[in-house]
């Protein structure tokens, strides 16, 4: 049986697993599911239609799962959705997603969510980032594995953030944000590529080398993004073990729909 706390108001409908922990005054609602492992602190909220994995840790005053921040919300039964191992701090705020979109808020798995951070409706985050305090992303935002989001850096609609990628404290991001580059600044221009965090996910030279190079096309070589994309493609010939890395800036530049950070 899962380990409650006899002051939590836990709806019996909830799904919890056996080695679920509660803390005093937590409220878990009718469609929650709590997979094995994961403990829950004092005094959350976890509402709506929401889903969470395994091993997570919740610590006191989050409130996940509540309606959107969004007036076209019409109490759909949208939904959140999180992964594992991911570490959710005092007061973060995760909504449900919106009809509009897909309809689910994503948050991957072992992600490091500092406190007062804001997940949107329909956002999608993936592996392993980090968001400092007070960081906050609107509505439909996309962050790929590996991001750093810097404390009080906010995020604007519909923008996408590259894996690796990594803004400094303070950051208004109001463009997409390609893989690897770090961004700074009100608002937010591109100041170099996030090489410290490569290194410690095991880059090895030959891969950093075309980091950089893909870097100097996109913002040092006074080229179109059209021609840095050509640039940046070819990278590919001259640094084989970097074709992955190569794919992943193209393919995030292809799909981009609100501009770069330049």
């Amino acid at each position: 049986m899962a380990s409650i706390h006899p002051t939590a108001v836990v709806d019996p409908q909830a799904q919890l697993g056996d080695t679920v922990s509660v803390g005093p005054y937590t409220v878990i609602g009718p469609h929650v599911r709590i997979d094995e492992g994961t403990t829950v602190g004092p005094h959350c909220v976890i509402e709506g239609h929401t889903t969470i994995g395994r091993d997570n840790r919740i610590f006191q005053f989050a409130s996940l799962g509540g309606s959107p921040q969004d007036k076209k919300y019409a109490s759909e039964p949208t939904q959140l959705v999180i992964g594992d191992r991911n570490t959710i701090r005092e007061f973060s705020t995760f909504n449900v997603g919106t009809a509009q979109d897909e309809g689910i808020t994503r948050l991957g798995h072992d992600n490091w969510m500092m406190a007062y951070t804001h997940l949107a409706h329909d956002c999608q985050v993936g592996n392993n980032t980090i968001f400092a305090n007070n960081a906050h992303i609107a509505g439909h935002v996309h962050v790929g594995d590996w991001v750093i989001l810097g404390g009080f850096t906010c995020v604007h609609q519909f923008v996408k953030i590259g894996a690796h990628a990594m803004t400094s404290m303070a950051t208004a991001l109001g463009q997409d944000l390609p893989p690897f580059v770090m961004a700074q600044g009100n608002m937010a221009e591109a100041r170099g590529i996030n090489l410290e965090g490569l290194r410690r996910r095991g880059f090895s030279p030959e891969r950093l080398k075309a980091v950089k190079e893909m870097h100097r096309a996109l913002y040092r070589q006074d080229l179109t993004l059209e021609e840095a994309k050509g640039r940046i493609a070819e990278l590919a010939g001259s640094h084989p073990e970097a074709q992955q890395d190569v794919d992943l800036m193209i393919n995030f530049l292809q799909a981009s729909t609100r501009g770069i950070v330049r």
